[in-house]
């Protein structure tokens, strides 16, 4: 079964923006489905559209076989969103955010009030239930947000960078959160640039780029596209002049950091040159690894790999 379809979908702006322009794809029920893209790739624009928020310049959007339609009750009912920005929150206590939020999905009172407590307490924040949202940091009306997403336990979950300003702690508790509705069952969309962070959790993934999709797939699959090259990460404890234009081939990620990507070729060869007594002796950490989704979502927009169909 299909949890959606998007079919020749585009959202244009005024005459020149095209925020996404003939997407094309599917996402079945039960999956964990990335949507992976810089910022002004298109993906909220995506979103939004896929929970009624704001309708296709053309194109169409099923949820489980039908049409999704401006501010469709269906869709409130049957979709949990997290967006991007924070919604109409902050005058309400973080409890009656997302008591509100399941009385609208057609839970009880009392049925809200006991969930809400749960979802408040299992993010953290029990100890702030009854403060103004507006009063709470970032990270904290994150978790509302996202207790506001799951109360009711909807069947879909879309999620727009759900762990932005969380730190580590709240962000693993997030994440334990969401697998466990993973193995219930739930459909989940996760809307992200963090590519490190999503590789380990999605089925698939969709990288946007300029508002089209470049590329849609297995982390296998997309990888395998880069079955010839390896990373190599470098740390130096001091500039070494001898590499200075060699490390330019790469990214610098660090102060002293580099990262190449090479054609396993090219491997002997950079390990040699590195093993040279005036290099070698600088170098604070060296390592070889396999390409990573990250690696295939930096060589979409850089220009380097073409063409994935799925």
């Amino acid at each position: 079964m299909l949890a959606f379809e998007i079919r020749d979908l585009h959202k244009t702006f005024g005459v020149q923006v095209h925020a996404n322009d003939g997407l094309d794809f599917a996402i079945e029920a039960g999956e964990v489905f990335g949507i992976l893209g810089p910022n002004g790739a298109g993906k909220s624009t995506l979103v939004q559209q896929m929970v009624g928020l704001s309708v296709p310049t053309k194109g169409e959007i099923r949820l489980f076989g039908q049409a999704v339609r401006p501010h469709d009750r269906r869709v409130r009912a049957t979709v949990g969103y997290l967006a991007q920005r924070p919604l109409a929150l902050y005058d309400l206590r973080a409890r009656e955010a997302v008591v509100d939020t399941g009385r609208l999905r057609g839970l009880r009172r009392r049925e809200a009030e006991e969930q809400a407590a749960q979802l408040l307490s299992e993010t953290g924040l029990g100890d702030r239930r009854d403060r103004l949202v507006g009063n709470l940091s970032g990270g904290e009306h994150r978790l509302v947000g996202l207790a506001t997403a799951l109360i009711g336990d909807p069947p879909v979950l879309i999620l727009d960078e759900p762990t932005n300003e969380l730190d580590p702690v709240a962000r693993r508790r997030v994440w334990d959160m969401l697998m466990r509705r993973r193995e219930q069952g739930t459909t989940i969309v996760l809307v992200t640039h963090n590519v490190l962070e999503a590789e380990g959790v999605v089925g698939r993934v969709a990288i946007m780029a300029g508002g089209r999709i470049a590329a849609i797939g297995t982390p296998s699959e997309l990888k395998q596209r880069l079955h010839a090259k390896v990373r190599l990460e470098i740390a130096l404890r001091d500039e070494v002049p001898s590499i200075r234009e060699w490390l330019r081939r790469g990214r610098q990620v660090g102060e002293r950091s580099w990262s190449l990507e090479l054609a396993r070729g090219e491997l002997g060869e950079a390990l040699a040159r590195l093993g040279d007594p005036g290099t070698s002796s600088e170098i604070a950490d060296l390592r070889v690894t396999s390409p990573s989704l990250e690696d295939v979502y930096l060589s979409y927009h850089d220009g380097e790999v073409r063409g994935i169909a799925g």
